[in-house]
C-alpha cells in the first residue's frame, strides 16, 4: 500500500490510475475535478455515487437508454447519440478552422476524440458484437495502453482531416444503425462472438452482446460530454 502523510499533492494530476479503496483522511480538497468510473464513494460520511448518478441520468436522459436491454431503446440511444455528434461536429465547422485540433489541458482534440470513436466501434462493436477478425481501421486512435497497435491495423502516424474522420464515423454509425434494426433481445443476450486470439479488447470474452454495445454507446455519450466541454473552454479564449 502506498501511503501519503503530510504531502502537498495541490494540483496534482491522476491520469489512468486505479484508486479502489483509496482513504483521504484529514485532507484539503478544493476546486477538485473527478472524471471516471466512481462508485460507493463516501464523502465525509455519506454516500455520494447514488446522487452523481441521478444528476448524470437526469442531465443526461439517454442514459437510461442505453442501460435497457430492449432493441428499441438502444435504437433510440445511438440516435441520439448520433445527433448529438452531429451538432458538435456542425459547431466545430463553425468555428476557427485549427479549433478541430487543438488541445484543451492535455486532452484529446476533436478530431483525436471522433478517431478514438472509430477506435471503439471497430473493437468493441466489428470484433465483439459482429465477430470480425478484419484489421481496424487505420486512422483510429486507441489509448497509449493498447497493445500491438500497428499489428491490429491502427496507423499511429496518421493525422487526417475533420472530414476524412467524419466520412468515416457516418459509415460506421449506419453500419451500427442497421444491426440495430433487427437485434432482438435474444441476440442482444447471447455470448458475445468474440475472436479467439489476440485482439482488443482481451477483456471481452465471455461477455454479452449488449456488455459489448453499451460500451460503445457510453463511450459516445462520454466522449461527448468531454468533446463539448472543451469547445466551450475553446469558445472562451480571445482570437
Amino acid at each position: 500500500m502506498v501511503r501519503f502523510a503530510d504531502e502537498d499533492l495541490s494540483a496534482a494530476e491522476f491520469r489512468e490510475c486505479d484508486l479502489s479503496g483509496a482513504r483521504l483522511v484529514g485532507v484539503v480538497m478544493a476546486d477538485v475535478v473527478i472524471d471516471g468510473l466512481v462508485s460507493n464513494l463516501v464523502v465525509n460520511g455519506v454516500e455520494v455515487g447514488s446522487y452523481v448518478e441521478a444528476e448524470l441520468d437526469r442531465r443526461y436522459p439517454v442514459r437510461v437508454l442505453t442501460r435497457s436491454g430492449d432493441p428499441s431503446d438502444l435504437r433510440q440511444a445511438h440516435r441520439q447519440l448520433t445527433r448529438d455528434w452531429a451538432s458538435t461536429v456542425e459547431r466545430l465547422r463553425a468555428m476557427p478552422e485549427d479549433a478541430a485540433h487543438q488541445c484543451v489541458a492535455g486532452e484529446w482534440s476533436a478530431v483525436q476524440t471522433l478517431r478514438h470513436l472509430v477506435f471503439v466501434h471497430d473493437s468493441w462493436f466489428r470484433r465483439c458484437c459482429l465477430g470480425s477478425t478484419e484489421p481496424f481501421i487505420g486512422l483510429g486512435l486507441a489509448s497509449d495502453f493498447v497493445p500491438d497497435q500497428e499489428e491490429q491495423g491502427l496507423d499511429r502516424a496518421a493525422r487526417p482531416s475533420l472530414d476524412e474522420v467524419v466520412q468515416v464515423r457516418a459509415r460506421q454509425s449506419a453500419e451500427l444503425e442497421g444491426w440495430l434494426e433487427t437485434a432482438t433481445v435474444d441476440e442482444l443476450s447471447a455470448i458475445a462472438p468474440v475472436p479467439a486470439g489476440p485482439g482488443w479488447p482481451p477483456y471481452a470474452a465471455g461477455k454479452t452482446v449488449v456488455e459489448c454495445l453499451r460500451v460503445v454507446l457510453n463511450e459516445e455519450r462520454e466522449h461527448h460530454r468531454f468533446c463539448v466541454r472543451d469547445l466551450d473552454a475553446l469558445a472562451e479564449i480571445p482570437h
